[in-house]
């Protein structure tokens, strides 16, 4: 009888770990699809935008879709998101996240979107296995939904065309941000 209830304990136990396996498999493949639309839904923009980013993309050998969110309180900002990273050679996607810290002048809070269109396969390298990028930037954005405008634009830096996309924000800062992007172990 008490072999029984072990054989049963033990079931009841594998089934419960087996529920909890998929129900995590089921969490990490919506967390990627959840950054597969939005590196979509930023690209559609893009090219609403700026046109001729759809053929430079499609010729460069890769490129990134970044959401990022980040706050500047006087002297101190900082931030964070998530991106994926399209090999446009093989097809491979590798999903990342970001952290950004920064010193400066300055007050607001940006929801910003950004697309990396990488010039060569060396600076891809370098990118998905160092992940820095240092830069400085004066900012001034304010927009609510529509409404609203905002400094960005295209800017290449050491072999990537970088394009920022301002979704909502009021900004006006003038800051040097150290910024780290990394393989995300969890949806990779």
């Amino acid at each position: 009888m008490h072999r029984f209830i072990s054989i049963g304990i033990c079931l009841l136990f594998a089934i419960l770990l087996c529920g909890c396996a998929s129900k995590d498999i089921r969490l990490t493949q919506e967390k990627r699809q959840a950054v597969l639309n939005m590196r979509e839904e930023v690209l559609d923009e893009l090219y609403t935008i700026s046109p001729e980013a759809k053929a430079e993309i499609s010729k460069a050998p890769g490129y990134a879709v970044f959401s990022n969110a980040n706050v500047n309180i006087i002297f101190v900002g900082f931030g964070g998101g998530y991106g994926v990273f399209k090999d446009n050679k093989s097809g491979k996607d590798t999903f990342l996240k970001m952290g950004q810290a920064g010193l400066g002048i300055g007050v607001g809070v940006k929801d910003f979107r950004a697309v990396f269109v990488f010039k060569n396969r060396s600076t891809i390298e370098r990118f998905l296995r160092d992940g820095w990028e240092f830069s400085s930037s004066a900012d001034a954005a304010a927009k609510l939904g529509n409404n609203g405008s905002d400094r960005g634009g295209a800017a290449e830096i050491d072999g990537i065309e970088v394009y920022q996309i301002t979704k909502i924000g009021l900004a006006l800062q003038a800051s040097v941000y150290g910024t780290k992007y990394w393989k995300d172990n969890e949806l990779n």
